[in-house]
This record gives structure tokens, C-alpha cells and sequence, in this order.
């Protein structure tokens, strides 16, 4: 029983329980921005050090 607590079958189900007030929308937005810019940041010191070798 108390591993239904955690089912969600859509995104919109897990929508109720998130913090400030956020919609999914503004999360999902804000997540593939920060991979996107976390994917560059590495690319760019690998980038750099293979360039200083």
C-alpha cells in the first residue's frame, strides 16, 4: 500500500505535490536548461584541457 503513495502515472499526477507553488511545466523547463548548460560546461573543459596538452 505504501508504495502507491509514490505512483504517478502522468506528469500531471505529481503536479500537486511540488514545492513554491511550480507548476511541471516550469520544472521541466528549468531542467533542460540546466543539463544544457551543465553538457557545455563539460564539453568546454574537456575541450580546453585536450587544447593545453
Amino acid at each position: 500500500m505504501q508504495s502507491l503513495l509514490f505512483a504517478f502515472s502522468t506528469a500531471g499526477d505529481a503536479e500537486a505535490g511540488l514545492v513554491f507553488g511550480y507548476d511541471i511545466a516550469t520544472f521541466q523547463k528549468w531542467a533542460l536548461i540546466y543539463l544544457v548548460l551543465s553538457s557545455l560546461g563539460f564539453v568546454a573543459v574537456w575541450v580546453v584541457g585536450y587544447l593545453r596538452r
